[in-house]
């Protein structure tokens, strides 16, 4: 068996331009006389015999391109992977198991193979177990999963006693795949006639005779959902559910994904939010790995021990320790004293919009403050950040400020050829250590804007923003895309810089967990969607999480061993002390 896996990534190997594969030069196998590397014909890319490689780590070091990794497998990898995109491309091993009654999670790192199992599952990958040139038939497949309850799966899928339906991810294709109405889009699909129910349970009928290219991301993502929800299926797949969505409109999703898994039917979800995967599932997969390189699925744990395994980065069943380090959920005590500077003042603001009213009760933000801002989508928080930049001006009210500004925007689109090197010159040069290695930049450095995923983009964004000379910091949406260890290693680093740099931050975001590690502070915007909203705070974070969550309808407690928080089971006993002692949230 092969003892590591070697990685071409394709749009960064430019042979002419090193001097002709420079890392079959180098290699030692190669001037010993054997051909570890060479070129592939096809694609006119370096290619890299993986049972000839010894890791001898010279190619990925002297590629001055980056385009070359060399990673160990770990050694209970003992079979072949359960599908291979090409030569020296990823690879996944294995597949999440779902459970008929549950809702089962799938829980791992971006890049690692969570969407490629789904595929798999759902019939859009045909799966080829490791050998790219040709497809395994069902009777391999079985016969891989054999002794397993994956195993059981396959079978009833291929006699056809499941039926899926898909969710992708990438809801924001709808529109250049589909056309006309949203009620017509879901009466294509509505086979048992459920459309008003599930109209009425996602919230949808405000907007249901928009043309589909006309609806915002939050609105095109519960479509979706309520399109694979409609089609007859007996398993569920939900990639991502909880994308563009609001805080309140993830805990109604979530609730409504709990009564789908029935004694027939079973749902699987890819998650990245904490507190909603938490809430929404059973039972969780855990996926481990290298990024980009291979994935592995870990077997089926409780959602409780799941979480807290991922975050301790060790599988006590498997033993594996896929992180050298546990993700830590310790609230950081301020410990700033003394009275804090006046930054930025307001008084009475208001802002109309079209039909839409913007309203802020007087605030002030002070130097060193860490600030979360909580509110539904379309209530205003992003106008209300856009008039602390100087972008929108207040049609009444005043604000009293002289301080700079730095802000991220929402969305993040780029046609830009600039390189991430050319982009974030500053921050490289002043910030090397606490801004761009934490956010694991320095592999992106020779790659355009354009060119960058979602998650590469927003990380850059955030880079950018904060390396700025500035005395407030404003980030909207900074977690958008990103997994969840990322969420937490930029809360983290937020924290240290806000300390280090006595700088004002202020982050608006639908990750509860994200904003109850991060910030010290919050403010919250209450009203009508598209129609009015009223800031207010900012609060102590006590009271502004008891006054948000007082508008949800739920309640927080802390997990007895992570510390993190999470959401009470409706009518559940701490759920109703927790209400009776009007202690929505616990710091």
């Amino acid at each position: 068996m092969r003892k590591r896996i070697a990685i071409i990534h394709k749009e960064k190997c430019h042979p002419t331009e090193c001097g002709n594969l420079l890392c079959a030069k180098l290699c030692p196998v190669n001037r010993a006389g054997s051909e570890c590397i060479t070129e592939d014909t096809l694609f006119h890319k370096a290619r890299i015999d993986e049972y000839l490689c010894t890791g001898c780590g010279i190619c990925p070091n002297r590629c001055p391109f980056g385009a070359i990794e060399i990673i160990n497998l770990p050694e209970t990898l003992n079979k072949n992977p359960i599908h291979r995109y090409g030569e020296n491309m990823f690879e996944l091993y294995s597949l999440p198991a779902p459970l008929f009654g549950q809702v089962t999670g799938v829980l791992g790192k971006n890049g690692i193979g969570k969407s490629t199992a789904l595929r798999v599952m759902a019939g859009q990958i045909k799966p080829n177990l490791g050998d790219w040139t040709k497809e395994a038939t069902p009777k391999e497949v079985v016969a891989y999963f054999k002794g397993t309850e994956t195993q059981k799966f396959i079978e009833r899928l291929n006699k056809g006693e499941i039926t899926l339906s898909y969710k992708p991810q990438q809801v924001d294709l709808i529109p250049k795949q589909a056309t006309g109405t949203v009620r017509e889009l879901l009466t294509r699909v509505d086979v048992d006639k459920r459309l008003d129910s599930v109209v009425l349970e996602l919230q949808l009928g405000h907007f249901l005779d928009t043309d589909i290219s006309k609806i915002s991301g939050g609105e095109l993502q519960r479509v979706a959902i309520a399109a694979a929800v409609l089609k007859k299926a007996n398993l569920y797949l939900l990639d991502e559910p909880s994308s563009y969505l609001d805080i309140k409109q993830r805990v109604n999703m979530a609730r409504f994904v709990r009564t789908l898994a029935t004694d027939t039917t079973s749902v699987m979800a890819i998650e990245h939010d904490l507190i909603i995967l938490d809430f929404m599932t059973d039972s969780l997969n855990i996926m481990y790995g290298f990024e980009g390189a291979f994935g592995v699925v870990s077997g089926v744990k409780t959602t409780r021990e799941g979480i807290n395994s991922f975050l301790e980065g060790y599988l006590k069943e498997e033993n594996v320790r896929f992180r050298s380090h546990p993700l830590k959920f310790e609230k950081v005590v301020d410990t700033h004293k003394g009275v804090r500077l006046e930054l930025v003042a307001w008084t009475d603001l208001s802002k109309e919009l079209g039909h839409f009213t913007l309203g802020a009760a007087p605030g002030v933000l002070y130097k060193g403050e860490i600030i979360g801002i909580l509110g539904e989508n379309g209530i205003g928080k992003t106008t209300f950040m856009k008039m602390l930049a100087g972008i929108e001006k207040a049609d009444s009210g005043s604000f009293s400020s002289t301080c700079t500004v730095a802000y991220k925007p929402q969305y993040l689109e780029t046609t830009s050829d600039v390189t991430v090197l050319e982009f974030l010159g500053i921050a490289i040069e002043k910030y090397p250590h606490s801004i761009i290695k934490p956010l694991d930049i320095e592999r992106l450095f020779d790659q355009k804007l354009s060119s960058l995923s979602g998650g590469q983009l927003q990380r850059v964004a955030i880079a950018h923003c904060l390396s700025q000379d500035a005395e407030l910091f404003l980030l909207d949406e900074p977690s958008a895309y990103l997994d969840v260890e990322q969420r937490l290693i930029i809360s983290k680093m937020i924290k240290t810089l806000a300390f280090e740099r006595d700088m004002t931050i202020l982050i608006i975001d639908h990750d509860l967990m994200f904003l109850d590690y991060v910030a010290d502070k919050l403010m919250v915007f209450t009203g009508t969607p598209a129609r009015n909203g009223m800031v207010s705070g900012p609060f102590k974070m006590e009271e502004g999480m008891n006054k948000f969550l007082t508008e949800l309808d739920i309640t927080l407690r802390r997990d007895m061993g992570s510390r993190r928080p999470r959401i009470n089971k409706l009518g559940s006993v701490k759920d109703r002390e927790q209400r009776a002692e009007n202690r929505w949230y616990y710091s």
